[in-house]
C-alpha cells in the first residue's frame, strides 16, 4: 500500500492507495496544531490501522506534502518510528521530472502541485483547479503543462470565521447553503452573503482567467468544501476530492528510483 500525508493549515490527511486495485480505500484526518499533533499520531493512527485491520509493514512507500513547514519534522519522525521509512517530502527539487512546469518552484505549494500533476495527467490539456480549502485556490495549467499562475484567496471557513471573530453581534454559523440569496434571519443572511457571494467569486475568477489567457479550460473542483456550493455544479466539469491526494501519489512515484 501506498501511504499519502498531506499536511495542510488546518488538518493533516492520512490516505491509503492499494495499488492492486487502483484506489484510494482508506482516509482520516488529523488537526494540524502541534500541541495536540504529537499526541494525535502516537494515539490515533496506531488506532486506526488496528481498527481497519492494517499493519504497519503493509505500507510500501508514504510520499509527504506540506504547507506547515514547522510540523514536518514531527511527521517524519514518527513515520520513522511507527512504519520503520521516512516519508517522500515533496519540495521544489521534486518538481524537475514532472510534466508540470512552474516558474516559481520554491513559491508555489506543494499541494497545488500536486492538484495539477493529477489533473493535467489524467486530462493533458489546459486546466484550472479550484482547491477549497483554508485557502480558495485557482491554479492555471496551459496545454504544454506550464503553471500560467495562481490566484489565492480566503476559503469558505476562512471568511465565515473572519466574520464572527471581527464583529461582536455576528454568531459564527454552519457552511449550509440557503434557499435563498436574501437572508430573513441573521444566520441565513450571512450563509447567503458568503455562499452565494463565493458562487459568483467562483464564477468570474473562472472567466477573467479563460478572458486574459484566451484559452478554454478543464475546470477541476477539490477539497472538503467542493460539495458545499451546489450552485457551481454545472460550472465545474469534475470534482475530485481525491485530487490532491493522487498528485501527491503521481509526484513520489516519478521521483522514487
Amino acid at each position: 500500500m501506498f501511504l499519502a500525508i498531506d499536511a495542510g493549515n488546518s488538518n493533516v490527511v492520512f490516505a491509503l492507495f492499494d495499488q492492486k486495485s487502483g484506489k484510494w480505500t482508506n482516509q482520516f484526518r488529523l488537526e494540524t496544531k502541534t500541541p495536540k499533533l504529537i499526541s494525535q499520531l502516537s494515539k490515533k493512527v496506531p488506532l486506526y490501522f488496528l481498527e481497519h485491520g492494517i499493519h504497519a509493514s503493509q505500507i510500501e512507500k508514504i510520499g509527504f506534502s506540506s504547507v506547515v513547514p514547522e510540523i514536518n519534522s514531527i511527521i517524519e519522525q514518527f513515520c520513522q518510528s511507527y512504519f520503520g521509512q521516512s516519508p517522500y517530502l515533496i519540495s521544489a527539487k521534486s518538481y524537475e521530472t514532472l510534466p508540470i512546469k512552474s516558474l516559481r518552484p520554491n513559491e508555489i505549494g506543494s499541494d497545488l502541485m500536486c492538484n495539477v500533476m493529477a489533473a493535467f495527467a489524467r486530462h493533458t490539456q489546459p486546466v484550472i483547479v479550484v482547491d477549497f480549502g483554508t485557502a480558495l485556490t485557482f491554479t492555471a495549467v496551459d496545454s504544454k503543462g506550464e503553471i500560467l499562475g495562481v490566484n489565492i484567496v480566503p476559503g469558505l471557513k476562512t471568511a465565515i470565521h473572519s466574520l464572527f471573530t471581527n464583529t461582536s453581534k455576528l454568531p459564527e454559523v454552519a457552511l449550509k447553503l440557503p434557499e435563498s440569496a436574501l437572508g430573513k434571519n441573521t444566520i441565513h443572511a450571512i450563509q447567503a452573503g458568503v455562499l452565494y457571494g463565493y458562487t459568483g467569486l467562483v464564477k468570474g475568477m473562472i472567466e477573467a482567467i479563460e478572458s486574459e489567457t484566451r484559452l478554454q479550460f478543464k475546470i477541476i473542483a477539490t477539497g472538503g468544501l467542493a460539495a458545499i456550493l451546489t450552485t457551481l455544479e454545472s460550472t465545474f466539469d469534475e470534482v475530485d476530492r481525491n485530487l490532491t491526494l493522487e498528485g501527491l501519489r503521481l509526484i513520489t512515484e516519478a521521483n522514487s528510483t
